[in-house]
């Protein structure tokens, strides 16, 4: 499984990777190996506000709908519109092309309060 030590992890499947104060999040591999293939993403709006653990996308696959949780509370500047024509990405290239949103953080601090590779990975392979 793969999992990039540049970023850091939720316990609900979810990347986020710090870029100059803000994080792009999406989804892991783990996650998106278990959803099966992606056939619709549900993006959030930009502008939106979303609570840490709260979910702020949608994801549909052949084998069921799954939340994507926001990693921390903030705001959304910017999503991946190329996932409402090209899904797939999601499984294709996760934690690059298939990216869902950037998120502007309340607290910066709070990012690096998720998890990092090491403890995603003991995660996923208790």
């Amino acid at each position: 499984m793969n999992v990039p030590d540049d970023r850091r992890y939720t316990a609900d499947h979810e990347w986020a990777l710090a870029e100059e104060g803000r994080l792009r999040v999406g989804i892991t591999d783990y996650a998106q190996d278990a959803l099966g293939d992606v056939v619709f993403v549900q993006l959030p709006e930009v502008g939106a506000i979303f609570e840490a653990d709260h979910p702020l996308s949608e994801v549909e696959s052949t084998k069921s709908v799954s939340d994507v949780y926001a990693p921390v509370r903030g705001a959304v500047l910017e999503v991946n519109s190329d996932l409402g024509d090209n899904p797939g990405r999601l499984n294709e290239d996760p934690y690059g092309e298939g990216w869902i949103c950037v998120m502007e953080p309340d607290d910066p601090t709070a990012y690096d309060g998720l998890l990092d590779a090491a403890a995603y990975l003991a995660l996923i392979t208790e």
